[in-house]
């Protein structure tokens, strides 16, 4: 059996771990002199060989990512880091920044020193008032004390920070749509190649992060690649923040490694269901990835293991629900945020997460069709591997596995014009993508 973790949360139950002193009394910046000593390419090699994958939904070998920056081309290497945690259900990066904001930043002075990259950027979500406080705070001391700036800690090396606050679109989460908003332009993705990597913020080589990817980059370099590859599994190493919310006793952040069986996490760190629910339904990573079902609770929780389920970890989002509570309803509700959060771009997203949105709403309210089912299905075929990003795609994926594992209950609706009996319309928990849970509500996207 495995057990809980505390690397990218030791300092969480840490009073003052927000400040400088705090950072440094507990071993902060330590791993950044080593860093310092150290030559870029083996930082870079470190990282690829611990297996370090991205912690932003895609899982790419963060190593390798940064293998692809060109170090010849004459132009300035830039670090951005993705802040803009939009995903229904994921509140992970949020108390990384909130309660160790040094921790991202010694992340991102390591990454820095391992690209040649002298300018890097945090783009964080608009709505995160007090994390960007303490992240301002943060980077006003390490500018302070030597470590941001000019010459960091006497190495020779320059390294700056510029905190960005995004505008509210969900959409600036893709990478490359975040890179166009932090250049000044609307949010909307672009055509690749060329890949950020090569031509990214202002056509210059650019690695994009995300927070907690960043967040990892201490803890390989001060503990060594072997002991980061001692938790998880042997293709999915190391430790892994997981967003727990819905109808579970202890909704919030848990560090596990990677590989826990999802059984363990709900059970050992959430106390199992509220109110001893039977599960129903649950997506492991997020809204946009598809459902899984009770008879799924004890696969473990890596990308390999849930994309063989056919589904994706994601951001490790696991949003549990029982069976008072309705699948269609739920389904309804993120399919209103694709369709208000989708960027116009492309037609197959565009109109196709409107009507999917239409056709939910007439099933919903007792005015649905058996067609409709076939209808909705063909609407995500041409929606998914369509999409100019992974938003239409992200949005075609509840709906899909929804009508897979319970199309009964579509039927249900279809036939008697409201939910079964024992469907409570207000049994869900909602966590609003704060890691607050207000009782008696649906996830509200």
């Amino acid at each position: 059996m495995a057990e809980p973790v505390a690397v990218l949360t030791k300092r969480f139950e840490q009073p003052d771990a927000h400040t400088l002193d705090g950072y440094l009394r507990t071993g902060g910046y330590a791993a950044l002199r080593q860093a310092l000593d150290a030559d870029p390419a083996d930082l870079r090699q470190m990282v690829k060989d611990s297996g370090l994958r991205g912690r932003g939904g895609a899982g790419f070998p963060a190593g390798v990512k940064w293998g692809f920056v060109p170090q010849d081309t004459g132009k300035p290497i830039y670090l951005v880091v993705n802040a803009d945690e939009g995903e229904p259900g994921t509140f992970k990066d949020r108390e990384l920044m909130e309660r160790d904001p040094h921790q991202l930043l010694e992340g991102m002075l390591i990454s820095g020193r391992a690209l040649n990259c002298r300018r890097s950027f945090i783009f964080i979500r608009g709505e995160y008032l007090w994390p960007g406080i303490r992240l301002e705070q943060a980077i006003g001391e390490a500018y302070r004390d030597g470590y941001l700036g000019r010459d960091v800690l006497g190495s020779g090396f320059d390294f700056d920070v510029t905190l960005h606050y995004a505008a509210g679109a969900y959409i600036c989460g893709e990478e490359t749509a975040l890179l166009d908003a932090l250049e000044g332009r609307r949010g909307q993705p672009r055509l690749r190649p060329p890949f950020p990597a090569v031509a990214g913020l202002y056509a210059a080589p650019t690695v994009v992060n995300n927070v907690e990817t960043i967040a990892n980059v201490p803890h390989i370099v001060e503990h060594g690649v072997a002991w980061y590859r001692s938790m998880g599994t042997e293709r999915s190493p190391g430790p892994k923040l997981f967003s727990v919310s819905g109808e579970v006793k202890r909704p919030g952040n848990y560090e596990w490694p990677l590989g826990t069986p999802a059984r363990e996490i709900i059970e050992v760190s959430c106390g199992g269901m509220l109110d001893g629910r039977e599960l129903k339904f649950w997506a492991p990573g997020g809204s946009s990835t598809p459902l899984l079902t009770a008879n799924h609770i004890d696969i473990p929780m890596d990308f390999d293991a849930i994309a063989a389920e056919g589904s994706l970890l994601g951001t490790a989002a696991m949003m549990m629900y029982s069976d008072r509570t309705s699948v269609v309803d739920a389904v309804l509700n993120w399919t209103r945020f694709y369709e208000h959060e989708s960027c116009g771009k492309c037609t197959p997203c565009r109109e196709g997460t409107f009507w999917l949105a239409q056709i939910l709403e007439r099933i919903m309210h007792g005015h649905g069709r058996i067609e409709d089912l076939q209808t909705m299905d063909d609407a995500c075929d041409q929606i998914f591997g369509r999409s100019f990003c992974a938003l239409g795609d992200g949005a075609t994926s509840p709906i899909k596995s929804s009508l897979k594992y319970f199309r009964d209950e579509y039927e249900y609706l279809i036939e008697h014009g409201r939910l079964p009996d024992h469907i409570d319309p207000h049994a869900g928990v909602v966590t609003d993508n704060s890691g607050r849970h207000r009782p008696g509500q649906l996830v509200r996207a």
